[in-house]
């Protein structure tokens, strides 16, 4: 095969849901309303987070800040182009904007895997060792676990990349999704590391009530994981080929989880809760106080 044939596709056309402009309207907001949601609820979290002194010392919600973002991240990556197209009839993406996705698609998805990961064997440490859990689980050693997170899915991206630029592209130039993506292998990976953990903190905890009481704690993990990890296993640990419902299972894992994984943390976490509601009270007091200013300097 010659350079001038391996060269002859530039752009790439990602197929969609549908080609009815009545159809991708309804869709536009329907994924505007995903996307504004999955903004406000990580922020909200990453915020929360932040302004409150006992769950920013906190190693698990440290953790959990920092999963908002990358959800963010991993959100953004994929739901504008999305969006561009839902009002666009060509559906185009060049090719060196098809890999940069790709890059940052892995990138961000696998430093959240390896981050969820430590989020697993943080909750290893205090249910399995809650004596020396603040010891073990220090402010530096999450810097030392979230750094290594995001530089597992750099090396992870960077192979997956480069692996993809050497492929000769050239004849049909449809990509039947919407993004640019290759089976990522190590996602498998980690989903077993995870089950591995918990099936460790199940097996050291001897009493009914101590394996309940470690499946309360781990709840809000372990739905997110699920969600994280159950679509991915669908789509890759199978042979290549497409089933319409690819799309629907890549919506879930691309759109949907980064929207669910604030919902799911906050609605079972009372500390959560409670921390948002003095986030609010404040708010609220910082706003009447400065109403009360503006009135004062009105008078």
């Amino acid at each position: 095969m010659d350079e001038n044939q391996t060269e002859a596709v530039r752009d790439f056309v990602l197929a969609g849901f549908s080609q009815n402009p009545s159809i991708e309207t309804g869709l536009f907001v329907l994924f505007l309303f995903f996307y504004v949601s999955t903004w406000i609820g990580n922020v909200l979290i990453m915020v929360t987070v932040a302004s409150d002194n006992y769950l920013n010392s906190s190693p698990m919600y440290f953790l959990l800040g920092n999963l908002s973002f990358l959800d963010l991240c991993y959100s953004t990556v994929t739901t504008p182009k999305l969006l561009a197209d839902f009002l666009d009839k060509d559906k185009l993406i060049p090719y060196d904007q098809c890999i940069v996705q790709l890059f940052f698609l892995h990138f961000v998805g696998a430093a959240e895997m390896f981050l969820l990961t430590v989020m697993a064997y943080d909750r290893y440490v205090a249910i399995c060792r809650p004596l020396h859990y603040t010891t073990i689980m220090s402010r530096g050693l999450c810097c030392v676990l979230i750094a290594a997170s995001w530089m597992g899915g750099f090396v992870h991206s960077t192979v997956q990349t480069i692996l993809t630029i050497r492929l000769p592209f050239c004849g049909p130039n449809k990509v039947d999704n919407f993004f640019c993506d290759v089976p990522p292998v190590i996602k498998l990976a980690s989903f077993v590391v995870l089950v591995s953990s918990y099936s460790t903190i199940l097996v050291k905890i001897r009493s009914k009530e101590g394996r309940r009481k470690a499946l309360s704690t781990c709840g809000s993990h372990l739905m997110v994981v699920t969600l994280f990890f159950g679509p991915c296993i669908f789509i890759y640990a199978r042979p290549f080929s497409t089933f319409s419902v690819d799309k629907m299972v890549s919506v879930l894992y691309n759109v949907i989880t980064p929207m669910l994984n604030p919902l799911i943390y906050t609605l079972r976490n009372k500390e959560v809760k409670s921390a948002m509601r003095k986030l609010w009270d404040r708010s609220g007091l910082t706003w009447k106080k400065q109403e009360s200013r503006r009135h004062k300097q009105l008078e």
